[in-house]
């Protein structure tokens, strides 16, 4: 595939005129849609807009790539315009923008156009090709332009293939000789953004370009979002004079432990590659000792700030839930199913005796179930303090869920596993090199189980036991006008941020119900307040949309059938694009629906044991048709009230 495959005519504007940045993405959007390429055309402008949030893509040089990653996406695309007067795009060099590419990606399928983008990256990185665009006179001369230079990179490309197929093949670690006896000093670098599409390949392109000005020899890996691509081999982290991780998102960086080590931005690849590799060059680059160096203690290229205390937590708490999720949903259902073929025993201890099938799906899904804690505690953990930290991670979670701690105790444990790994990397840092080798094998595992047994058995497990046994009285010991608030509360949780961390915070504990103190599954109708919640909103805005056409636009109402499915699955996401677009006339009413089905639910007694919503699950929830009905006047409410305050939009 070639970027011209891409790029079409019609999708082409040289002449193009946008007083600001809004303007200037309202009519690249335009020419995306003129070649066929969208299925909501207002859809993929919120998610180009919510890219710019995270940081302009406008990266310098009076260039701007702005891109998005979505469903509304049927076929990857570009489009293309100068602005000849320029746009004040908020440019990482604070310069005019003249030059845009637009680029449409799908949210699935194959990748194939990804290389191609990468390649369209390093095209704009050079002078004269930017400037043969800016000078095109016809849509024809410009796509020409681009092929031509897309051939001859492509050449290039070859030649370096078999140059590099003809030489000798080294072991990965043994040093390349040829290089060390090379004049040039050889640094090495990595670069990634979150969408892997765009800033990835530039920041590549950026440092390889300067260090060939700074007569330095480079090797640069991308992990973008078709691969790791040019990956560094043991040869090359030895071998280099230091390392620079331009990156947005995680990678491998323990096989840099001894190396000096820059970690900064991808935009910083971009905007001063040659303050980066000077400062390789000068050697004021820091030594890196480990993970827990680069997360809590990185010297950054431009001193900008490490990420928040509380923005770790959540990302390693995330960690944990992400991984538990199979296991609770895929366990949870199970046991769900053995509750539909042995409902008359159900809730006793003879449930699952009643037929071989309910005993079989009880036996399997009670396990991936009782999986459950050990898995969130042990990926908690191991966000923290990596591979290490896993096994006494799990143990913890092991011992808090036949500890009586619990949900609650398995989170202790987490965080507790992680960062006792930490202390133990920084205590043994002192013993002798020759001792690195026993490290992992013998005195992590063996003083990180003793260390989690103590701190679990002693100190964590006793207290935490007692709060739940508190809490479980609590709950049962609840009036029905308390089970109503708290139902009204859990509903209204998870429609305020439709799928973020107060939906999540909802989630969890919902889960967390469907656990009683011995561990095993049971009914919850917290679940089921969580549950009914997490449907209101794409159904609401559905049904607005057949009530109150004139409230939403065409494009908009093109959605109507999907928003019903995805409410029905129990996908809340499916609401994020009109509250985007619109958050003060539709968060509220979702928020306030969905907390009048929550309380309804609550209200009649429904329940259900399975840690997910959905049709998929009605058949085994408690008390069902009185379910239903409250799930019919939550979505009438939020239906209404949108119908109500948003304005006309047609």
């Amino acid at each position: 595939m070639r970027i011209v495959d891409l790029l079409h005519r019609e999708s082409i504007d040289l002449q193009a005129v946008a007083a600001d940045k809004n303007a200037a993405i309202d009519r690249l959007v335009d020419l995306m849609a003129a070649s066929g390429n969208l299925t909501d055309k207002e859809a993929y402008k919120k998610c180009v807009l919510a890219r710019e949030k995270e940081g302009s893509t406008g990266i310098g040089e009076g260039i701007a790539i702005p891109h998005a990653k979505t469903d509304a996406v049927k076929a990857p695309g570009l489009a293309s315009m100068i602005v000849r007067n320029g746009v004040d795009y908020e440019s990482l060099d604070d310069e005019p923008a003249y030059l845009f590419f637009l680029i449409a990606a799908p949210a699935d399928g194959n990748n194939v156009h990804l290389e191609v983008l990468s390649r369209l990256s390093r095209l704009l990185m050079d002078d004269v090709f930017r400037e043969n665009l800016m000078n095109a006179k016809t849509a024809e001369e410009y796509m020409t332009i681009i092929d031509t230079a897309e051939t001859a990179q492509l050449a290039a490309e070859g030649q370096e293939t078999k140059a590099a197929q003809s030489e000798p093949v080294q072991a990965a670690d043994t040093p390349d000789t040829a290089a060390t006896e090379s004049p040039k000093l050889f640094i090495a670098a990595v670069t990634a953004c979150p969408t892997g599409i765009t800033h990835t390949y530039m920041a590549a392109e950026a440092l390889e370009h300067q260090a060939e000005k700074m007569n330095v020899s480079i090797k640069v890996e991308t992990n973008g979002s078709s691969g790791v691509k040019n990956q560094l081999t043991a040869s090359d982290i030895q071998r280099a004079a230091g390392i620079i991780v331009a990156c947005d998102k995680d990678v491998p960086i323990q096989r840099f432990v001894g190396k000096t080590v820059i970690f900064t931005k991808v935009a910083n690849g971009i905007k001063i590659p040659e303050e980066l590799i000077q400062t390789i060059l000068d050697g004021k680059a820091p030594l890196f000792q480990g993970k827990e160096e680069a997360a809590h203690t990185a010297v950054l290229a431009d001193g900008e700030e490490t990420e928040s205390a509380g923005r770790q937590i959540y990302k390693h708490l995330m960690n944990g839930v992400s991984h538990m999720l199979p296991f609770v949903i895929g366990g949870g259902i199970l046991i769900a199913l053995a509750f539909l073929f042995d409902m008359q025993h159900a809730g006793t201890a003879q449930f699952g005796t009643g037929m071989p099938l309910a005993a079989f799906l009880k036996q399997i899904g009670g396990l991936a179930f009782s999986m459950m804690l050990p898995i969130l505690s042990g990926y908690i953990a191991m966000s923290i303090g990596e591979r290490p930290a896993l096994m006494p991670g799990i143990v913890g979670g092991f011992l808090a869920s036949t500890g009586g701690s619990g949900f609650f105790g398995a989170l202790f444990a987490g965080f507790i596993g992680g960062y006792l790994i930490l202390l133990l990397k920084k205590i043994f840092s002192r013993l002798p090199n020759a001792l690195d080798g026993i490290k992992p094998i013998l005195l992590y595992p063996v003083l990180g189980l003793v260390l989690m047994g103590i701190v679990m058995t002693y100190i964590i497990n006793p207290p935490t036991a007692l709060f739940n046994t508190w809490l479980s009285d609590m709950l049962n010991s609840m009036t029905t006008s308390s089970r109503i608030l708290l139902g009204f509360i859990l509903g209204g949780m998870m429609s305020i941020d439709f799928g973020g961390p107060i939906n999540k915070a909802a989630y969890v504990f919902g889960t967390a119900s469907l656990l009683n103190t011995s561990g095993e599954a049971v009914s919850s109708g917290i679940m089921a307040s969580v549950m009914i919640g997490g449907m209101v909103p794409p159904i609401a805005i559905a049904l607005a949309m057949l009530l109150f056409k004139g409230k939403f636009t065409p494009k908009e109402r093109q959605s109507t059938i999907t928003n019903f499915i995805m409410g029905l699955s129990f996908i809340t996401e499916g609401a994020i694009p009109f509250a985007a677009s619109d958050p003060v006339h539709i968060i509220p009413p979702c928020a306030i629906g969905a907390a009048v089905a929550g309380a309804l639910s609550m209200l009649f007694g429904c329940t259900v044991p399975a840690p997910h919503g959905g049709i998929f699950v009605f058949g085994v929830v408690v008390n069902w048709p009185m379910y239903l009905v409250s799930l019919a006047v939550g979505v009438i409410v939020a239906a209404l009230l949108i119908g109500l305050i948003r304005r006309k939009q047609v």
